[in-house]
């Protein structure tokens, strides 16, 4: 319902407007009354006035004057004139100013019946009108974000899989849908950098890979979407009734694209065309899509469809495993890398190479590798315990690339430490550095032989070839020496050195010190004072032990 205002200075004018209408029946739920411009401005100060019923020649200040002052701070209000004169200069100047109707007086009351109705008609469009400007407003900065997550709903299966639920969800969300709509979806995997890149490099670079995408794949395909899924993924939407119409300008379309990724962005990146689908088909064409690409591990660039052949060759010959354990347990680098590549270009070419099979053969390969290193004694899960050894394992079964990669990383490491530990002196030293370092600690043999990489057994083996003693003889006399020399060298207490040598325990210390050096600490300390007189300490052993 809306406000009026009547404004004339005769007062019987006023009153016979005020009660020669049905008011609330054309939809005026109030009517104000004023006789003056200055009582109108104050009521418009307080009131909400929809319409303006206004006479035209009034005192001090005309029905146009005011007109004038309701358009500069009341816009929305709609004015309607009235005048006793037929004078075209004022008709003129009304409408200029923007009057919704000019009445001549007396007023037949359906005509302004009929006028007031108008300007209801008018204001109501007017508050549609400006609605919907704001609404689009917000539709035009949402509208990408809105329609991206429905679709995304959609793939992830949140939105359930049937014609009917997608079509109300799509009407609940206000987003454009019919169940006619046929799709021609194509998965895009950014799977390699062919060049070290920061994580900040990486999502500049994603974001221009998408920007091109939308303007290569998309620029002449109405009603196209792509979509971010994450972690190098996007998937181009595009709105068609036939894929055979595209298919092959599409495939064109995307080497060119990859092509340009490599050289621009020096992104290796795949294309998986899908086959056109209703919108309840979509989450298994995203599935079949993904799978696709999961397969995909002898190529790091390149355009696949689900309308491809999808034959898988027998694979071949099996790795020749047993030769290949014998050339890294020889140190034979380049020949067992080359016979390990050969194989794996075997495997790409004749098409026996999916994910599976990669898999499987990563893990034959590291249980190769892991047998060696445990003839030789070294501990597997401590040479590889690095960050570039996780990141590389994580990464080796996606791709035939990345498995050489890891497959590299590993020969590498295991035949460069097995050289290490043919200088066992070097080894020994390693460990006796080790064991300077934590004579105050509790140290274990397991603790030196991780620090080397080795197990205990094969560590002690080495270390008592070497130096003629276990590793716990060796820690065990080094801490008596090391003892020994502050008991005779300083005026520390018994107890501090015990702790100061890696004993808790002051009684155990004492004792196996008088063990191995028939003395107790404070009868070696007198013996070597003794032999070697000094200034007389300021307080005596006994008090300090």
């Amino acid at each position: 319902m809306c406000q009026l205002l009547i404004v004339d200075d005769e007062l019987i004018a006023v009153e016979g407007l005020k009660s020669g209408v049905q008011w609330s029946a054309i939809g005026i739920s109030k009517v104000f009354t004023a006789h003056s411009a200055e009582q109108a401005k104050g009521i418009f100060g307080q009131e909400r006035i929809d319409i303006l019923l206004c006479d035209i020649e009034m005192p001090q200040a005309t029905g146009l004057e005011l007109l004038e002052w309701v358009r500069r701070h009341y816009p929305r209000t709609e004015t309607i004139f009235l005048t006793c004169h037929a004078d075209f200069g004022y008709a003129k100047q009304a409408i200029q100013l923007g009057s919704l109707d000019y009445l001549l007086k007396p007023i037949p009351y359906p005509d302004l019946e009929e006028t007031i109705k108008r300007a209801i008609r008018k204001l109501d469009q007017d508050n549609r009108n400006s609605e919907f400007s704001q609404y689009g407003k917000y539709w035009v900065q949402y509208q990408p974000l809105l329609v991206e997550r429905f679709w995304l709903d959609i793939l992830n299966q949140a939105i359930p899989g049937d014609a009917e639920a997608i079509r109300k969800a799509a009407e609940e969300r206000n987003i454009p849908y019919t169940n006619e709509m046929r799709f021609l979806p194509v998965l895009i995997h950014v799977r390699r950098w062919h060049k070290k890149i920061t994580l900040r490099d990486e999502k500049i670079m994603e974001y221009a890979i998408r920007k091109s995408a939308e303007e290569l794949l998309l620029n002449e395909l109405e009603n196209g979407l792509l979509i971010s899924l994450g972690d190098g993924y996007m998937l181009a939407m595009m709105n068609l009734e036939s894929q055979s119409a595209v298919n092959e300008k599409l495939r064109a379309g995307c080497e060119q694209w990859i092509e340009a990724c490599r050289t621009y962005f020096f992104a290796g990146v795949s294309c998986y065309i899908g086959e056109t689908a209703h919108p309840d088909q979509l989450a298994y064409m995203f599935l079949r899509l993904r799978k696709l690409d999961e397969n995909n591990v002898a190529h790091d660039q390149g355009v696949f469809s689900l309308q491809d052949p999808q034959i898988l060759s027998s694979g071949g010959m099996p790795p020749d495993i047993g030769t290949w354990s014998i050339l890294l347990k020889e140190g034979a680098r380049e020949p067992l890398l080359l016979a390990v590549e050969d194989y794996m270009g075997m495997q790409v070419a004749s098409g026996g190479l999916d994910f599976d099979r990669l898999n499987q053969f990563i893990q034959d390969f590291q249980q190769m590798v892991y047998y060696v290193l445990q003839v030789k004694g070294i501990q597997a899960h401590q040479l590889f315990g690095d960050n570039d050894s996780i990141t590389l394992h994580a990464a080796a079964t996606r791709t035939s690339t990345d498995a050489l990669d890891w497959i590299r990383h590993i020969v590498d490491k295991s035949i460069q430490f097995d050289s290490a530990l043919d200088q066992t002196q070097s080894v020994t030293e390693k460990a006796k550095a080790f064991i300077h370092e934590h004579l105050s600690e509790d140290i274990s043999r397991d603790d030196i032989a991780s620090h080397v990489y080795l197990n205990p057994d094969y560590l002690t083996r080495i270390f008592k070839k070497e130096t003629g003693m276990s590793v716990s003889d060796y820690v065990l006399q080094q801490r008596l020496t090391l003892a020994a020399g502050l008991l005779a060298q300083t005026e520390l207490s018994v107890s501090t050195i015990a702790s100061k040598v890696g004993y808790a325990n002051f009684s155990h210390f004492s004792r196996m010190f008088k063990k191995y050096l028939n003395l107790s600490p404070l009868e070696y300390r007198s013996q070597q004072q003794a032999a070697s007189p000094r200034p007389a300490s300021r307080e005596s052993d006994s008090g300090k032990s």
